[in-house]
């Protein structure tokens, strides 16, 4: 079973495979084949996504570039962990791409933002520490 995250322009970040999301406390909130993570910040049902991203102005082109993609390990699932107003952390072998196809690339492990403010979308550069965002999960 292949992992991947799509990244759809203005809107949410769709984890398909075998997913595992774990709380701030790390107990499992879920296990799904696929999940609508927020993107933007201001989902009243974080980490997943409820559509605020319409109302909020979101904008992300869903075009970005990675120097740090490397060689898929052997196929498992996908381990995401939520930090208290922070990122996502992604584990397991995992294509990220963009919805189109125009962007991609692998990782292993990644930071994923949901602070909606990283200029390195879908990557975390730790905005949500100037942004103050809140993550009420």
């Amino acid at each position: 079973m292949s992992n991947t995250f799509l990244v759809r322009p203005n809107g949410p970040l769709i984890a398909q495979g075998k997913i595992r999301i774990l709380g701030t406390d790390g107990l499992v909130l879920i296990e799904s084949d696929e999940v609508f993570l927020c993107r933007c910040g201001h989902s009243n049902n974080k980490p997943f996504c409820d559509g605020a991203h319409k109302q909020s102005g979101f904008s992300d082109a869903a075009v970005f570039s990675d120097d740090k993609a490397e060689a898929l390990q052997e196929d498992q699932g996908i381990e995401i962990s939520l930090r208290e107003n922070a990122m996502l952390i992604a584990k397991g072998p995992m294509t990220i791409q963009s919805e189109d196809g125009s962007c991609s690339t692998t990782r292993n492990k990644a930071a994923l933002c949901r602070c909606g403010e990283s200029v390195k979308k879908p990557f975390c550069d730790v905005s949500h520490k100037r942004c103050g965002f809140i993550s009420n999960d």
